[in-house]
């Protein structure tokens, strides 16, 4: 799995930060004993996890708008509300896309994270299509910050605030 940190900030910086999975465990009790070949049928028969989470590290409630291109083309999606020191799953499954967009608000502060990529939102829960002519269309027209998987089928976005360090 692999992590980014981003910032509210007008430059919105954005720190990546490699972690590696954790190994998993097999818990042994006292006298209880698996044979080892029954302990590895137990270890694959689960499947992995993978999905795009988010992580709020500020102490604010954030809602957060997700941007990504599908087979169908552009979509956005919103609202995830993220508790303080809280984390979403956006999508589940193994990522299909190596970018993905996010746009922030900080609903106890106010302020917000944004980027260059315009997509289109609106103040109530949404999915649309397509990224073009969003106010002719009705919507809202935000910038997106970009986050680059690297091609990973898991990652998770740790949000935080400009006056604290990224989290490793």
């Amino acid at each position: 799995m692999s992590t980014i940190a981003a910032s509210s900030s007008s430059a919105n910086g954005v720190n990546r930060c490699p972690q590696a999975p954790s190994p998993p465990r097999v818990g042994r009790g006292k006298g209880l004993r698996l044979a080892p070949a029954l302990a590895v049928l137990f270890l694959t028969a689960a499947p992995a996890r993978a999905d795009l989470r988010m992580c709020n590290q500020t102490a604010s409630k954030v809602g957060i708008s997700l941007g990504y291109r599908d087979t169908q083309g552009w979509v956005t999606e919103g609202w995830w509300d993220v508790a303080p020191k809280g984390c979403e799953t956006l999508l589940r499954g193994a990522l299909a896309a190596r970018f993905y967009y996010v746009y922030a608000v900080d609903y106890t502060r106010g302020g917000e994270w944004n980027g260059r990529s315009l997509m289109c939102t609106r103040d109530t829960e949404f999915t649309i299509r397509g990224v073009e002519d969003c106010l002719a269309r009705g919507y809202d027209r935000n910038g997106f910050y970009e986050v680059d998987t690297g091609e990973q089928k898991s990652w998770t976005i740790q949000l935080t605030d400009p006056s604290q360090p990224a989290v490793p």
